[in-house]
């Protein structure tokens, strides 16, 4: 007994245990290296904002490479011979499919996005299809919905191969990928309006710029999630295909892209929902059809035309993104397909009704849509707001008006968070950035987001940058708490899950720009309407990865803790959200990229800061200013990405 006593382990409950924490540990090894580098660089560049000695001004050489595009744009053999080829191949094909669907006429189209969604999904998905195209016409939108839908097909063909080129690359080339991936982790985190600037430079106003922004702002999902699929074929499956004596080639075509043919569907369902998000933001520079409505609407804070032209883009984002999703299960249940319309006969079918309705409507002179079936609902969605701003703008008692609201957010809130953070020297926020991204990470990852705080300072947007941060840190607060909340009550009962499901998709398709509208409506202009708008976005993201982290606990848990005699509150704090930690930071990181999306447009509504440098460069084509504030909004995320997205340490095989 006695020697059994002895060898027993002896709890450390005092400072010892608290040293060997990991997190304390990283502290103190920071806290050291503060203390002897603070001084030397107080010392060297006084505190306070970033010092002048510190920055590099890049506004003289973008300035000249403006200049040069500007004065070579028509005559030099680069955008005589490439360039101008491509921006011709790019308005020839978009022509041509808009040819095509003027040509179906409006049954012929109808019919045929209900046939494609019949062959992929079954009848139920055809008939929503269907409808969301009669929809489409209903609202008088046909038109500018068929010349979005002409730039889409253009621009996702284009950016799934070239996406394609890039996976392929990246998934059999270990090199290769860890470069891609700081290149498309910027593509991705880069503002769309920051693409705009320089494909305008070169390209000029019009179609062929507003294809080719979609295309490297869709493109990266594609290449992203064609690489990881390949990655991650089934080592037993390649081994055995290898033995057989298959090629390389071989291997490829019957083996790996099979394998990952799940991740392709999905890379082209993500491609196809930011080709249809940029779709309205590439409308500042030309690209017509349902953006262009969405955008002339901001600019009269005219709700009912922008819910008019924004309710055809979120039909057409849900059902492809219905189908690609539905075509995605079928490959991955592989089940057999009994009916006597299977294979290449149902596809027959389906082509010959299309055709045999298209004809009828060419011989029946009816391929627009018949101006008599348009139900015009600007004028009492205008009513609505226009009640809504009367009676809750201002003046409503208790309570007080909306305008109260966002004055009481910008003084009480987010001014006080941005004059703490520009009111900090800039050392000291480093040491915040180092801290927070060390406890939680590797030390690598800290070293990243110090120096991707580091060059916005460089870079001389220190100020705006701070202003920036302050948004984000108050829109993804406000995001977190109404989106935990929700995804908690989501994931207990099925009925509001299933009541949220529609709202969430209505939320998370609408364009960005959608939201400004009733914001600036209901709240005026300034940055809390910036902030609003991007909380109503990123919601619906924090809600659905909440509710599914709380799902995918497992019940024996959850059961075993009950039968302990805990109570609900308790399995909820105690079980499930430890187990769903991961979910729970996930939504985090979304949120905080889908706030910073939206806080960046939100310059176009008195946001300010970044977001009001970027649209000053693409409106006064001024590449340096644009260029910056673009770099500064990647680096900021990539720093918030880094602070909010944990990094598990590598750990040696075996140990």
């Amino acid at each position: 007994m006695a020697t059994a006593t002895a060898s027993t382990p002896v709890r450390d409950t005092g400072v010892g245990a608290l040293l060997r924490h990991r997190a304390v540990t990283k502290l103190l090894l920071l806290a050291v290296v503060a203390a002897v580098a603070v001084p030397i660089v107080n010392a060297k560049w006084a505190s306070g904002a970033w010092p002048d000695a510190l920055t590099v001004d890049l506004s003289e050489p973008l300035g000249r490479t403006s200049d040069w595009i500007i004065d070579n744009r028509d005559s030099h053999p680069l955008f005589l011979y490439f360039f101008g080829h491509v921006s011709n191949a790019v308005v020839l094909a978009v022509r041509g499919v808009y040819l095509v669907l003027l040509a179906m006429g409006w049954a012929g189209v109808t019919v045929a996005a209900g046939a494609v969604a019949w062959r992929v999904a079954g009848v139920k998905l055809a008939v929503v299809a269907a409808a969301a195209f009669g929809v489409c016409g209903l609202l008088g939108m046909w038109v500018p919905t068929m010349q979005t839908l002409a730039l889409m097909t253009v621009a996702v063909l284009a950016s799934v191969v070239l996406g394609l080129l890039l996976g392929l690359a990246g998934g059999l080339n270990d090199r290769l990928f860890r470069m891609m991936r700081p290149v498309l982790d910027t593509m991705q985190v880069l503002p769309a309006f920051a693409y705009l600037l320089p494909v305008v430079l070169v390209f000029g106003i019009g179609v062929p710029a507003a294809v080719l922004a979609t295309v490297v702002y869709a493109a990266p999902p594609m290449a992203r999630l064609t690489a990881l699929g390949l990655r991650g074929a089934d080592g037993g499956v390649m081994e055995a295909v290898a033995s057989l004596g298959a090629t390389g080639r071989q291997r490829l075509l019957s083996a790996r892209l099979p394998l990952a043919r799940k991740e392709l569907l999905l890379g082209l369902n993500q491609t196809i929902m930011m080709a249809l998000s940029m779709a309205v933001i590439a409308s500042v520079i030309g690209a017509g059809g349902l953006g262009d409505r969405v955008y002339q609407a901001l600019a009269t804070v005219d709700v009912g035309q922008a819910l008019a032209a924004g309710i055809p883009i979120v039909l057409l984002a849900v059902v492809l993104d219905r189908v690609t999703g539905a075509a995605g299960e079928r490959l991955g249940a592989q089940t057999v397909d009994t009916s006597p319309l299977r294979g290449w006969r149902g596809w027959s079918v389906a082509a010959a009704v299309t055709l045999a309705c298209a004809l009828a409507a060419r011989f029946a002179d009816r391929l627009e849509w018949p101006t008599g079936w348009v139900v015009q609902i600007a004028e009492p969605v205008n009513t609505a707001k226009d009640w809504m701003v009367d009676h809750l703008y201002t003046g409503v008692p208790v309570v007080g008006g909306t305008a109260d609201w966002a004055a009481h957010f910008t003084t009480y809130v987010l001014d006080p968070v941005r004059d703490g953070l520009q009111g900090l020297p800039w050392w000291s926020v480093l040491l915040i950035v180092a801290a927070l991204a060390w406890v939680i990470g590797t030390w690598q990852t800290a070293l990243t987001a110090v120096l991707a705080m580091a060059a916005i300072g460089v870079l001389g947007v220190w100020e705006a940058s701070l202003d920036t941060l302050s948004q984000v840190l108050a829109g993804v607060a406000v995001t977190l708490v109404l989106g935990f909340v929700t995804g908690v009550a989501a994931s207990r009962s099925r009925r509001l899950e299933r009541v949220l499901r529609p709202v969430l998709d209505v939320f998370q398709t609408m364009p960005q720009f959608v939201y400004l509208i009733p914001v600036v409506a209901l709240f005026g202009v300034g940055r809390a309407p910036a902030v609003a708008a991007a909380v109503v976005y990123a919601l619906p993201a924090v809600v659905r990865i909440t509710t599914q982290g709380l799902r995918q606990v497992s019940p024996a848990a959850m059961e075993s803790a009950k039968s302990l005699g805990a109570t609900n509150w308790q399995v909820l704090r105690q079980v499930q959200l430890p187990l769903a930690r991961p979910a729970l930071l996930l939504a985090v990181n979304q949120g905080v990229v889908l706030v910073l999306a939206v806080v960046v447009i939100g310059g176009l509504v008195g946001g300010g800061a970044l977001g009001y440098d970027v649209v000053f460069g693409l409106a006064q084509g001024d590449l340096a200013t644009g260029l910056v504030a673009g770099a500064a909004i990647v680096c900021l995320g990539l720093m918030l990405d880094r602070v909010t997205q944990p990094t598990e340490r590598r750990t040696k095989k075996g140990a």
